[in-house]
């Protein structure tokens, strides 16, 4: 039996505690400054209010400001925080987090800085005090999972990526079950590259909902599952450039963390409602503030996050623009207010020349 602190108490945080109850593990939930409704009703004895179920007796809700407090004597902290509060998360546990500790982050998302792009489990330890940064270890699940199947105990199955293998095994023998199936990888840029960059190209796929909903269904009754089949198909090889460009690999891409985790969050949720208004021809800023003024769009904001970068990037060769149609498309939308216009001859132009020269053409 170990001692776990989740620190954020949202759906995916929370539900990351039904496995390590069902293990035995005593849980410690603390809560963001975000999050005090969430603690009070589970301190309270009520469900979730997103997940709709209650937590298991071992797990003990804590507000934030008792962090120090219940941090004491755990084994593992488990961040389930959105990308946008990691630095905060740095912060809150420099004061308090022991070297010895390790972190497993769920939290997806990339940084940028003008100059590059970095994955998340590198802006959290340079967030830690310098005279431990280097001695924390640092894990990330990637991978497609719903939180609300993962608390309902649906199948699901996800990669644990850490340079540390003796590390990975650990963790996922706290976490693994009969239903959370856990697979190791020490690529963790090619995982952590390919869980954030899933977000915009779910924002991409969604446009399709809208559009076919502008156009409406053909007199035959055809959906739009080509245009949208397309669409995931150029998400699939940008990630492969971008992975291979920050130094991973190219096999995260085809397995869970890559199309797995892509596939899934196509099927709905937030991205999904963006991507449906954008494709109706609203701009970006109005879609927001009008529909979704309170929601964090995961695609949307990594757009904004690394928008400017990667055209820095591009400006300057240290990126390919011909690689990226799609995603400097969703940029613009999202950072521009672009209208939706998908570049379909600028599509797979990467693919095509690494072809050039081979048995496949003619």
């Amino acid at each position: 039996m170990a001692k776990i602190l989740i620190l954020g108490a949202g759906v995916m945080g929370t539900a990351i505690s039904f496995p390590l109850t069902d293990n035995g593990h005593i849980v410690h939930l603390v809560g963001t400054h975000l999050d005090s409704d969430i603690i009070s009703k589970l301190q309270a004895g009520y469900p979730h209010p997103g997940l709709r179920l209650k937590v298991a007796e071992s797990v003990r809700p804590y507000t934030y400001d008792k962090l120090a407090e219940a941090i004491e004597g755990v084994d593992l902290v488990v961040l389930g925080v959105n990308s946008n509060g990691i630095e905060w998360v740095a912060q809150a546990l420099s004061p308090v987090l022991s070297p010895e500790i390790p972190i497993l982050a769920v939290t997806k998302g990339l940084a940028a800085d003008g100059e590059k792009l970095s994955i998340l489990p590198d802006v959290l330890r340079a967030g830690l005090p310098v005279k431990y940064q280097n001695d924390v270890q640092i894990a990330a699940i990637g991978g497609p999972s719903i939180a609300q199947e993962l608390a309902a105990r649906r199948h699901t199955c996800v990669v644990f990526t850490s340079t540390n293998q003796a590390l990975l095994d650990k963790l996922a023998g706290l976490l693994r079950t009969s239903y959370y199936h856990v697979w190791t990888s020490t690529d963790m840029i090619g995982t952590e590259v390919c869980v954030a960059l899933k977000n915009v190209y779910a924002l991409a796929v969604g446009l399709v909902i809208g559009f076919l909903e502008k156009e409406g269904k053909a007199a035959n009754g055809a959906d739009m599952h080509n245009l949208a089949a397309a669409i995931f198909a150029q998400g699939m090889q940008e990630t492969a450039y971008l992975v291979e460009k920050m130094g991973g690999n190219s096999h995260s891409v085809y397995s869970l963390p890559g199309t797995g985790d892509l596939y899934v969050t196509c099927q709905g949720g937030r991205n999904s409602r963006m991507g449906r208004l954008l494709g109706l021809d609203m701009l970006y800023s109005q879609a927001k503030a009008e529909h979704m003024p309170n929601d964090t769009i995961e695609g949307a904001s990594l757009a904004l996050a690394i928008g400017p970068t990667v055209e820095a990037m591009v400006k300057r060769g240290d990126l390919d623009g011909e690689a990226l149609p799609l995603l400097r498309t969703m940029i613009a939308i999202v950072c521009d207010d672009a209208p939706a216009n998908i570049p379909w001859d600028k599509f797979f132009a990467s693919a095509a020349k690494e072809f050039i020269g081979s048995s496949l053409v003619p």
